[in-house]
């Protein structure tokens, strides 16, 4: 069974630097050239390995994604409440650059690294890898032979490292975010899994997104 990964596009929030989290933030311009943009890869890629489902996240900047490749495959998008982004909970709405001015005592626990450390209001990073472990590992079991899953980077990238290991190739030559320590999916990015195992098969493909100059995403 095969599961290709997509991370939304370029949402309006990563335009400005904001956290999103799990705030309901739609694509940016440039986001929805990106989204077009892998729809057409994903209708190659149906040459080869014809689609069976498209599951993507509820939050919008993810659906708006998932109906742009729905539309270039011919397939309906099913919703899967599980694929949320990690809920950011007080951090939630801010500019990155103004976190630790507004939250010091938070953000040092959150850059600490330790993955049971809790954001007020919200989640740690090892209750989101469980979360995203265990909805990757539930759309594995559907009756398909190939499916796309349209995501987030934080919850996609924290299910990898706890099912794949943090120490994979893939995942320990990719840049890493400095704020949440967890692997760089670029917006718009496709990444290959293939079950069972699961076994990365690629990670964080760029290849089909056009090539002009965009702002820099920060973490999700």
């Amino acid at each position: 069974m095969r599961q290709y990964l997509v991370r939304h596009g370029e949402s309006v929030s990563n335009r400005e630097g904001r956290v999103q989290g799990q705030a309901d933030v739609e694509l940016s311009a440039f986001g929805r050239v990106q989204a077009a943009a892998i729809g057409d890869r994903v209708r190659s890629l149906a040459g080869a390995t014809p689609i069976g489902e498209i599951w993507s996240s509820p939050l919008q900047r993810a659906l708006e994604t998932a109906e742009a490749i729905a539309t270039a495959v011919g397939l309906p998008v099913r919703v899967e409440e599980r694929l949320r982004e990690l809920h950011a909970g007080i951090f939630q709405g801010h500019l990155w650059a103004d976190l630790e001015e507004q939250f010091p005592e938070e953000v040092a626990r959150w850059r600490s690294g330790d993955p049971h450390y809790v954001i007020p209001g919200g989640e740690s990073r090892a209750q989101l890898a469980a979360r995203g472990h265990d909805v990757l590992h539930a759309l594995a079991g559907r009756d398909t032979e190939c499916m796309i899953v349209v995501a987030h980077g934080g919850i996609l990238t924290a299910a990898l490292g706890s099912m794949v290991g943090r120490d994979h190739p893939l995942l320990a030559s990719a840049a890493e975010r400095p704020f949440t320590r967890l692997p760089v999916l670029d917006n718009g990015s496709l990444t290959l899994l293939d079950w069972p195992g699961p076994r990365l098969v690629s990670f964080n493909e760029t290849a089909h997104l056009p090539q002009v100059t965009a702002c820099p995403s920060p973490p999700p």
